[in-house]
């Protein structure tokens, strides 16, 4: 199984620390996050992995080579600028000849990539997006009204919202018709413009762990997660049969 793991983007919330390394090299632990998120790919059955890269490629090329460290087949799809999270896609449907997932390459996560694989797969999908519950406390007392009339007020609420995890299952014949090669394009609207042509997208939920390290204070977050939960991101091969994948 195929995978593309975005990694060219700047870093620019993550400043002071992204000034002189891209982000998917920031350590949580003693590995950078894109380690572990390769590492996830492999122990799920993605054995071949391309990289979108352009923010100092250079030090996420040297770092894993081809890939054989890790056990994988590593390719790059270099950004001559920035294409935006769907736009890179466009340079490398030559490539991907069968549905394949799309990972931002600065998630923390224990979703089953196999398994959000399988379920796209069976849905035949157009695209399948990861989704997971988000909670926000509002530290204010919420106002509600009807013109200048009080219609509740509500003292420093929770709000749940489900939100996209950065992974995404994507069929190649059919996003084809939705991208161009050079064009900045983000997956929101990739995703859009499939809905609204009646392509079929799927969201996919799992029970799991998630967090995206973009802002400090989660960067922060996920270096004391990964330290007391190593084993949950980084452990042995999932038990699930990939027999059903073959049978697709």
């Amino acid at each position: 199984m195929k995978a593309v793991v975005l990694a060219g983007g700047k870093g620019t919330r993550l400043k002071p620390y992204t000034t002189c390394i891209p982000k998917p090299l920031m350590p949580i632990g003693d590995i950078p996050i894109l380690e572990v998120v390769l590492t996830q790919l492999k122990r799920d059955g993605f054995d071949e992995i391309y990289i979108t890269v352009g923010y100092l490629a250079h030090l996420i090329q040297a770092f894993f080579g081809d890939g054989s460290r890790l056990g994988i087949k590593l390719r790059y799809s270099h950004e001559a600028q920035p294409l935006g999270t769907a736009g890179p896609i466009a340079m490398l449907l030559n490539e991907l000849d069968d549905d394949f997932l799309v990972i931002n390459g600065d998630v923390l996560t224990t979703l089953d990539y196999r398994s959000m694989y399988l379920s796209h797969k069976q849905n035949k999908a157009a695209a399948t997006i990861a989704v997971y519950k988000r909670e926000v406390p509002i530290d204010f007392g919420v106002i509600q009204t009807d013109g200048d009339i009080l219609i509740d007020y509500i003292e420093k609420p929770t709000y749940s919202f489900e939100v996209s995890m950065g992974v995404n299952v994507l069929n190649p014949n059919i996003i084809m018709k939705y991208i161009v090669a050079g064009k900045k394009l983000d997956m929101p609207e990739l995703i859009i413009r499939m809905k609204n042509n009646n392509e079929l997208v799927m969201c996919y939920r799992e029970a799991c762990y998630w967090l995206d390290i973009g802002r400090i204070e989660d960067y922060e977050t996920a270096i004391g997660e990964f330290e007391s939960r190593r084993e949950s991101f980084l452990g042995c091969k999932r038990k699930q049969s990939l027999q059903v994948l073959k049978d697709l």
